[in-house]
């Protein structure tokens, strides 16, 4: 009789136990967030205030999502798919990944960038291909979701008023990889350039470094840099970028905020 009552009751304890698992368990899954991780060069990178009004597009990006998604950008200026592996930029990012969290990776400037002062960035287009895969391939072995974006476009303009192409070897890259690994493909570079075309070579500056002789006070005799956003050229790529999200229904549009009504 004692051992039908202990069986009995170590059963009742067991099943509590089990529903007590349960249950912590979804509740936990319910307030996990949603986890982006940043990882490119310095047109997505962070600035600090020194260097205002310099932005990278992954700054205004975080303002897009809802308080359920957490990003980290770790985008670092001057790398390339190669140099931010070779720097071990990469591996503490894989090994904080967990199942469904998201990594956006957009390389290309200066993989394209053969200089002498920094051999260790230049990575021809079809080895730029490879570390891409490796991106991918480490991402995806974590349960994470990798989404390529191409490299955003620089501004250069022909004497017509079109938009030339700043890397063409290496957006056919980066597209190639994508369907060869089936995984989502923003392709910012395409997108920025339709942007600038349609703001023509007078009013495309506006979003970038560039400004004339006693129109910022940093830069009194004006700077220009074709290539790094100014605050609002950042938040245009950022767009850009959220436009593709939503275009192919990822799930992260689910966490995009709500619009605001006045009431």
């Amino acid at each position: 009789m004692k051992n039908k009552i202990s069986f009995n009751n170590n059963k009742k304890a067991f099943s509590f136990f089990l529903i007590f698992l349960i249950s912590t368990t979804f509740m936990f899954s319910q307030n996990k967030k949603v986890k982006i991780y940043l990882v490119g060069d310095s047109t997505m990178c962070l600035y600090d205030d020194s260097r205002f009004p310099q932005e990278g597009w992954g700054m205004p990006f975080v303002n897009f999502f809802d308080d359920t998604v957490d990003i980290e950008n770790h985008a670092k200026g001057g790398r390339s798919t190669k140099s931010f592996i070779d720097e071990n930029r990469w591996q503490p990012i894989l090994d904080s990944l967990q199942v469904g969290d998201y990594v956006l990776i957009q390389f290309g400037h200066n993989d394209a960038a053969n200089s002498k002062n920094h051999p260790n960035r230049y990575t021809s287009p079809e080895d730029y291909k490879k570390y891409l895969g490796k991106y991918i391939n480490e991402a995806k072995a974590k349960q994470a979701n990798p989404i390529l974006i191409s490299p955003v476009t620089r501004m250069k303009f022909d004497k017509k008023g079109k938009v030339l192409e700043s890397h063409a070897p290496y957006l056919k890259a980066v597209t190639e990889v994508a369907k060869e690994y089936q995984v989502p493909f923003i392709d910012l570079d395409t997108k920025s350039r339709e942007l600038l075309e349609k703001l023509g070579p007078t009013f495309s500056r506006y979003l970038y470094m560039y400004f004339e002789p006693g129109e910022l006070p940093r830069y009194p005799n004006g700077y220009k840099d074709n290539t790094h956003f100014n605050e609002f050229g950042a938040r245009k790529m950022a767009e850009l970028v959220l436009q593709g999200i939503i275009e192919q229904n990822l799930e992260l549009a689910n966490h995009v905020v709500k619009p605001y009504f006045k009431k």
